[in-house]
């Protein structure tokens, strides 16, 4: 008899929800793209990256980030993941620590087990019962810019 040469694949783990796909009655928004479609970065844990992430609409943290500016559509810290430097996004969900500047132009939500230091910037604001905020916070109050609008027409002026 012989034996397969390799092991049978491992049960995967469900992975970590997207805000995007929560159920109703839970922050996020609806999704315009599915998560699947989207480009993410995963940072696993006991990885380090530094420097500057480029083209990815989702950013899932499980080790440690440092950047100077990321624009992302979602950031995603999992618990003991953390990232360092600022970031400018659409969602954010903080499970374990974020330190620096942190722009959500939607939600934030700050979950029992996550830590933000310094300044967060956000529309919506949900922090669980044992999340920590240390700094400042701003709260976005303008309306957000049409994504999809067209640019209002411009007058033309007669030329004689």
């Amino acid at each position: 008899m012989s034996r397969p040469p390799f092991p049978a694949a491992p049960v995967p783990q469900a992975p970590m929800q997207p805000l995007a796909q929560r159920p109703p009655g839970q922050p996020g928004r609806a999704p315009g793209r599915d998560s699947a479609e989207r480009r993410t970065l995963v940072v696993g844990r006991g990885i380090s990256v530094q420097g500057t992430v480029q083209d990815a609409e989702r950013l899932v943290v499980e080790g440690t980030v440092e950047a100077s500016m990321i624009h992302a559509h979602e950031l995603s810290v999992a618990p003991g993941g953390v990232f360092k430097g600022e970031v400018e996004v659409e969602d954010a969900e903080v499970a374990g620590v974020v330190d620096g500047t942190l722009t959500a132009r939607g939600n934030l939500i700050v979950r029992a087990t996550g830590k933000l230091l310094g300044v967060a910037r956000c529309r919506r604001l949900q922090v669980e019962d044992g999340g920590q905020i240390t700094g400042r916070i701003e709260m976005i109050t303008e309306p957000r810019p049409a994504v999809d609008a067209p640019a209002a027409p411009r007058p033309v002026e007669p030329t004689f």
